[in-house]
Formats: structure tokens, C-alpha cells, sequence
């Protein structure tokens, strides 16, 4: 069994599919928002999407390897206490993990040359944090489902 996220998530053999299903986490978790905050999160993704066709998997694949990196401390630290459910473990970690993972994001964001992409993750931001936490259940278990495989 793999030790790190990086041999987790980023062999070249398994990337593809853990691309795949973080895309169809992406997804999943856009499609449970709700209310007015979720109607927004809703509208600024179909947004995006429509801006770039195909530049959720794109985005997931570019960003994979700075959000294992990210990521790393935790599991590492979930490791050590014996593993388990890695996403019962984000989740009690929610405020730290969150962070760690806007941080790439935020950075990647500011870099971008397209002011349309820069506006919609502008308008985003605020309630990103919110979402991130939201998702870190399924993020765990996605790490697990591959860690499984590793």
C-alpha cells in the first residue's frame, strides 16, 4: 500500500482515473448546493464550463499535483494515528485542510491571463471556503478509494 498522496494520486498509471473521479466529485458536490448561495455556485460553474469546454478535468489534472502537496501533512498525520476514514479525518481538520487547499487555488487564480476566469473565482471566493469544507468527506474517501488500489 502506498505512504504518500503522491503515490497515491499522481502514478501515472492511476492519474487518469483519480482526474476522473475528483471531476466527477467537482460535480457531485455543485449539484448538492442549495439555496441562494447554491444557485450561485451553480451559475458561476456553468460559467466556466461554458467559458472552456473540458476545463474542469484540465483544471483538476494541472492542480493535482500542488493539492497532494497540500494535502500531504494531513495524511501523513492520519497515517501515523493508525489511518482509517481520511475523510472522517479532513472533516475533523476542516478549517486547516480548507486553507491548505484554497491557498492552490487562490495562487492559481491570480496567475491566470483570463480576466473572465479571474472574475467568476473572484465572485466564488467567498463562500469557497464554506464549499471546500463541505467537500473534504468526499475528498477523503476519493483518497481512499485510490489508496486502496495503490
Amino acid at each position: 500500500m502506498a505512504d504518500t498522496l503522491k503515490e497515491i494520486l499522481l502514478d501515472s498509471a492511476r492519474r487518469p482515473q483519480v482526474v476522473t473521479d475528483f471531476e466527477t466529485l467537482i460535480d457531485q458536490e455543485v449539484s448538492d448546493k442549495g439555496g441562494v448561495s447554491g444557485a450561485v455556485v451553480k451559475t458561476g460553474f456553468a460559467a466556466i464550463k461554458k467559458v472552456k469546454p473540458g476545463i474542469i478535468p484540465s483544471a483538476v489534472d494541472s492542480l493535482l499535483d500542488d493539492f497532494s502537496q497540500s494535502l500531504e501533512p494531513f495524511y501523513a498525520a492520519f497515517k501515523a494515528q493508525g489511518g482509517g476514514d481520511f475523510g472522517a479525518y479532513l472533516a475533523t481538520r476542516s478549517d486547516e485542510a480548507s486553507d491548505a487547499l484554497l491557498t492552490v487555488t487562490d495562487a492559481r487564480a491570480e496567475r491566470s491571463s483570463r480576466d473572465s476566469i479571474k472574475s467568476v473565482y473572484k465572485k466564488l471566493r467567498g463562500g469557497a471556503k464554506k464549499n471546500v469544507e463541505e467537500a473534504l468527506p468526499r475528498v477523503g474517501q476519493l483518497v481512499d478509494k485510490h489508496a486502496a488500489t495503490a
